[in-house]
């Protein structure tokens, strides 16, 4: 059976964003249950606007280019997603813009998700821990080609769960976490018997 390879993201580039915390955490979970991974931030990949008449002048940016053999490197996704006027944030969106640009006449559609799984999370200081936009990314995704799991976990009141050194506060939350992440490394393995 082989080891599922899982990237793992926060839909935030700030630095103290709660989001890259629960990352953080579903990456260790991810590790744990067995999975090899790697966690990604977004502020190392910075990337214009997605504009076609920029595309056709000077093709796929650099660093689209490299989060493009990220993605289609690894099995299955965890994202976790702030929530930004009851959707996704900029940043992820124009980081999926992007990805989803062929490179060639040849390239498939949609390559770097297509037949990938998705687990996604959320994190706010808010009631709704960020379950909103989640109903966006969930629509987004699955019109790409993932498979978005029926299983999520928000984490409402962020700012009162996570401990600043990688570790939850709040047991029930990190439970559900955990609980979803090992999911994920099952369903992958499944997949790949």
């Amino acid at each position: 059976m082989s080891t599922p390879k899982i990237l793992v993201f926060a839909g935030s580039t700030r630095s103290a964003s709660y989001n890259k915390q629960l990352a953080r955490f579903a990456a260790e979970a991810a590790r744990s249950a067995g999975a090899e991974v790697t966690l990604l931030d977004l502020r190392d990949y910075a990337l214009p606007l997605f504009d076609e008449d920029l595309e056709e002048q000077q093709g796929l940016p650099e660093n689209a280019k490299k989060l493009k053999t990220l993605f289609r490197g690894h099995d299955a996704f965890i994202i976790a997603s702030p929530e930004y006027n009851s959707s996704i944030t900029a940043v992820l969106k124009n980081t999926l813009d992007w990805i989803s640009r062929s490179e060639s006449d040849d390239e498939p559609a949609l390559v770097a998700f297509r037949g990938k799984t998705a687990l996604l999370l959320g994190a706010s200081p808010g009631g709704f821990g960020g379950m909103r936009g989640l109903v966006h990314l969930r629509a987004i995704l699955g019109n790409i080609g993932v498979i978005v799991l029926p299983d999520q976990v928000v984490v409402p009141k962020a700012h009162e769960v996570f401990d600043g050194a990688g570790g939850m506060k709040d047991e029930r939350a990190a439970g559900q976490v955990t609980r979803v992440v090992k999911g994920l490394v099952d369903f992958q393995k499944k997949l790949a018997s």
